[in-house]
């Protein structure tokens, strides 16, 4: 008799795994109508609103009724409507009443200011734009027709909306990038793109009666709400009164039995910072927690372990496409690593003539095109950068990694951040995860600066915590302890001593930026 060996989890699911996607498909229906009325969707913790559940039937009927207000103000089919809104218990509602319509929801966040609004909103041609009466300042000038969240009219709207025929491929949302290197571009995504964030399957393993939470603003990554939402489980939505509030935040995951929650590691380098006892002052229900955005560096996942005894799942992707690699609860977790690529993704690393490298080579992180459901139908009016972009076989992440021999991706940089010096190719998170261990050090950024010898030479701009000086001695026990921890070549020959660090809205520091200040080539000393 023969035997077939029993195959581990993630080959098992990574050989079964096809996509369906229906050839009409709205991912407003989607997400919400398949909900009893009376099941919890939501769970408020607001200091401007209150505490309170929120029901599927109230978001059902808001929905609609916002809908039905958009197409009396003449919303067509892929008409632009923005949504600029902060986490608010009708904000769920308002996005989905949007897609309803068949119009193209443009998500904006209250954390970019006028400017930034103003262009996105003459850059996408939206009409109308949903917010609160206090927001009106950052639009101020627009031509189109605002609606007030809060006005009375929506809730005089009919609760009973007829959801217009969208196919799989009609464009859903357009999101912005963070315009580092130039003016934000609009990436325009199709209603399909949700079917595509199985992250929510098989990194989280959501399902009915799980309790959700994620951290940031649903603006920069609507699938983290609409994700768990659509699986079945109950999002918590935390509004704090000030900022961040580590600690009002655990206590509200704790009471409410938080089971999955989606974070980032400068989201958790603050819990650490502010709360570093958390996990005996607030015993939580997680079972599993991943984490995006921002490479996860091995001492976040040692110390969360050691306060919740849950390990963290860090798994990567772009703002164009994500997720694109991951780790599972049921497969073995390496500390550092982004994992393998998700079911249904895939992902190989090529060289610059889009051959695929070896193990233990470096190569960029590339995505097979139009092979998953979320793959981008392209940048909002730009058809040149769409085709360059998206058009050829590969869709180019311009992010270096390495494999291992047991095909897990390691991290290495931006394509433009990766050091290349005396003939070796530096990633800068490691190193920046080395000295970011020293007492003194807050955070910190490594970049490459010109060198005639080497090529480039590696800098690091480092913000102190309070009460630490910058100087001669403390550059020398740097340098000592990346030496000695790290590498004997890939240390930094500069430091410089910044008050803060620039940093992108969503907390990422903007090497760019760094890169661009004057360098004072003074080795090892801060200027």
């Amino acid at each position: 008799m023969t035997t077939t060996a029993t195959q581990d989890p993630y080959t098992e699911r990574r050989n079964s795994h096809r996509w369906e996607v229906p050839e009409l498909y709205n991912m407003a229906a989607d997400v919400a109508d398949h909900h009893p009325r009376d099941k919890r969707a939501l769970i408020l913790e607001s200091a401007v609103e209150g505490q309170r559940e929120v029901s599927w039937g109230e978001i059902q009927d808001r929905s609609r009724q916002i809908a039905a207000m958009l197409q009396s103000a003449g919303i067509k089919k892929g008409d632009r409507v923005a949504v600029l809104l902060p986490q608010r218990s009708d904000t769920p509602a308002a996005y989905l009443g949007v897609l309803r319509t068949g119009a193209i929801l443009v998500t904006m966040s209250l954390l970019w200011a006028a400017e930034p609004i103003r262009f996105r909103l003459e850059d996408s041609g939206a009409t109308v734009i949903i917010a609160e009466e206090s927001a009106r300042r950052l639009f101020e000038g627009f031509d189109g027709k605002f609606i007030e969240i809060d006005s009375p009219e929506i809730a005089a709207a009919p609760a009973e909306f007829q959801n217009v025929e969208t196919k799989a491929d009609d464009p859903a949302l357009i999101f912005y990038t963070s315009g580092t290197t130039g003016r934000a571009k609009g990436i325009v995504h199709a209603h399909r793109t949700l079917l595509g964030h199985n992250e929510f399957e098989y990194c989280h393993q959501l399902g009915d009666g799980d309790v959700f939470f994620g951290a940031g603003d649903w603006a920069w990554s609507l699938a983290k709400l609409m994700g768990p939402l659509r699986l079945g489980a109950t999002h918590l939505v935390f509004r704090p009164e000030g900022g961040f509030d580590p600690a009002a935040l655990l206590d509200a995951m704790s009471r409410h039995r938080v089971t999955s929650a989606l974070v980032n590691p400068t989201f958790l380098r603050k819990m650490r910072e502010d709360v570093p006892d958390a996990g005996t002052r607030f015993p939580l229900s997680l079972r599993t927690v991943c984490s995006s955005n921002e490479p996860l560096t091995p001492d976040l996942i040692t110390w969360f372990d050691e306060q919740f005894g849950v390990t963290l799942l860090d798994y990567y992707g772009s703002t164009e496409s994500y997720p694109l690699l991951g780790n599972y609860p049921d497969v073995r977790v390496k500390p550092g690593s982004m994992g393998k690529p998700l079911p249904g993704w895939d992902v190989r690393l090529l060289d610059e003539n889009e051959h695929e490298v070896p193990a233990g080579e470096t190569g960029e992180i590339c995505l097979r095109a139009r092979s998953n459901p979320q793959f981008p139908l392209g940048y909002w009016n730009l058809p040149e950068a769409s085709t360059a972009a998206f058009g050829g076989d590969w869709y180019h992440t311009k992010d270096q990694a390495y494999t291992d021999e047991d095909g897990y991706f390691w991290f290495l940089g931006r394509t433009d951040d990766v050091i290349k010096t005396s003939g070796y190719r530096v990633g800068p998170y490691e190193l920046e995860a080395m000295i970011r261990e020293l007492d003194a050090v807050k955070d910190v950024s490594v970049t490459g600066v010109p060198d005639e010898l080497r090529g480039q030479s590696i800098k690091a701009w480092i913000e102190l915590m309070p009460g630490h000086t910058g100087g001669a001695d403390l550059s020398k026990h740097i340098v000592a302890h990346v030496k000695e921890h790290f590498s004997r070549f890939a240390y930094p020959r500069f430091i410089e001593y910044v008050s803060a660090l620039p940093k992108s809205a969503t907390g990422k520091v903007q090497r760019a930026q760094l890169r661009a200040l004057p360098h004072i080539p003074r080795e090892g000393q801060p200027s």
